[in-house]
């Protein structure tokens, strides 16, 4: 029997408005023309395309025509095609004559952020983790647009534009892909994890829609120190990243800023806002990400992809640059603060023979034993895999057993190498479970009595 059926509803995309290519006559018509585009998607496992087997429902366009949603139910909960289908379902329903391209603009933010980091002195490179759609070849113009691997070491040598670093799978010579889940996981880690970047202070990661398992991957492989959320005033926009907001927050990625794209639009001395104050503020108050960035509906932004030269770097002086000016300030500040917080989050302090554990965003202070710590280890080399059991014995790990360093992995978790060889991967979270030093002497400090 087929597992219970499972999908999600999801705006596909808005339509164009009045003169922006062909335009459909009712919402029937809509409808047919949706339902024959999602037909070129075919189930690799039955052979048939996705609407013949049944999996488009609650199909909806609105009387307007600038709606379109509808869900893709798949037949098992675990299928590994989920991410490939909803990809390719935004593709061909964006190909349709009558609906306005476009997304919420990341690439777009993601680029002139990135450009922006490196006109303020910073080494920066750039990942395109979109191998559905990649968009980094379409926004930089390098003399050099194909990867190549260098024969010594077998490393992935980035192309460059303006000298920030650059990698996609669109320099890859392989345009869009079509392949399942893991395959996708693999080619982002291959990708990430075998290219030769040389020294950065910052490498921004431009990430597919949704929370699939590129985003699940990315942020395993790479200790990310922090996220930039990416939304425009409409409504609908706030589910995604929404779910955004709280998978990062799973994942111990703190998210800084906020940026509300295609926002506003300034004449007659005024400011307005046609799709009103929407999620980008209300992201701010549900979530209390401190810092929100508007950025107008401008010609030239959007156009960077066309062009091939981010906004920042052909009008540096404008308006948009100054906004992305102060984006980047916030970045470089956050990120130096997450950074000081996590490299003194867990510490080992010789005078007391204690591991000192503050957590980032907890006033909380506590200690721990490091023989606790070490025989309290939960990777393969310390638990069988199979029974659960702890093949580390308690006299195992001497009693005066100290850690030789302490390392921050991103900001959930610290390696620590103990003396015989040893490096443990210790979360925050495990660490907040072991049984702690009670009494413990804390060091002694000059005092000066006041008379």
């Amino acid at each position: 029997p087929l597992s219970p059926r499972v999908g999600r509803r999801r705006p596909c995309a808005r339509a164009a408005s009045s003169g922006a290519g062909a335009v459909v006559a009712s919402v029937e018509d809509a409808k047919r023309d949706v339902l024959i585009a999602l037909s070129q998607i075919i189930d690799p496992d039955f052979g048939t395309d996705i609407v013949s087997c049944g999996f488009i429902k609650d199909l909806e366009i609105s009387e307007t025509l600038e709606e379109v949603s509808f869900r893709v139910e798949l037949t098992t909960p675990a299928c590994p095609v989920k991410d490939m289908f909803e990809e390719k379902a935004n593709e061909v329903v964006a190909a349709l004559p009558w609906v306005k391209k476009g997304g919420v603009g990341k690439s777009t933010v993601a680029v002139n952020l990135a450009y922006t980091l490196a006109g303020m002195g910073a080494r920066v490179g750039i990942f395109d983790a979109d191998v559905f759609g990649p968009s980094l070849p379409n926004m930089v113009s390098p003399v050099n647009r194909l990867l190549v691997v260098n024969p010594e070491s077998k490393s992935i040598l980035p192309t460059e534009y303006l000298g920030v670093k650059l990698v996609s799978f669109g320099f890859a010579g392989q345009g869009r892909a079509i392949m399942r889940g893991p395959m996708v996981s693999g080619v982002i880690n291959q990708l990430l994890t075998t290219t030769d970047w040389g020294e950065l202070d910052y490498l921004v990661i431009d990430m597919p829609p949704g929370t699939g398992d590129i985003h699940l991957t990315l942020c395993q492989v790479a200790p990310l120190t922090a996220a930039v959320i990416v939304t425009t005033p409409q409504k609908l926009a706030f589910i995604d990243v929404a779910k955004g907001v709280r998978m990062f927050s799973k994942l111990k990625v703190p998210c800084v800023a906020v940026v509300e794209n295609m926002c506003y639009f300034d004449a007659d001395e005024k400011r307005y806002y046609p799709f009103g104050k929407g999620s980008g503020t209300q992201v701010v108050q549900q979530f209390g990400i401190p810092n929100l960035f508007d950025l107008p509906i401008r010609t030239t932004l959007s156009s960077s992809g066309d062009t091939g030269i981010p906004e920042v770097v052909s009008d540096p002086q404008g308006d948009v640059a100054k906004i992305f000016q102060n984006l980047g300030v916030c970045v470089v500040q956050q990120c130096a603060k997450i950074r000081q917080q996590v490299s003194t989050a867990v510490s080992y302090d010789r005078s007391i023979r204690a591991i000192r554990v503050k957590v980032p965003d907890s006033d909380e202070e506590f200690f721990l034993h490091p023989a606790t710590v070490r025989r309290n280890d939960r990777s393969a080399q310390s638990v069988d895999e199979w029974t659960g059991e702890q093949k580390v014995q308690y006299g195992d790990v001497p009693e005066d057993i100290e850690p030789e360093e302490i390392r921050p992995m991103g900001n959930y978790a610290v390696s620590i190498t103990w003396p015989d060889g040893f490096s443990q991967i210790a979360p925050y979270d495990q660490l907040d479970m072991l049984e702690r030093l009670v009494d413990v002497p804390l060091p002694a400090t000059a005092a000066v009595a006041s008379s």
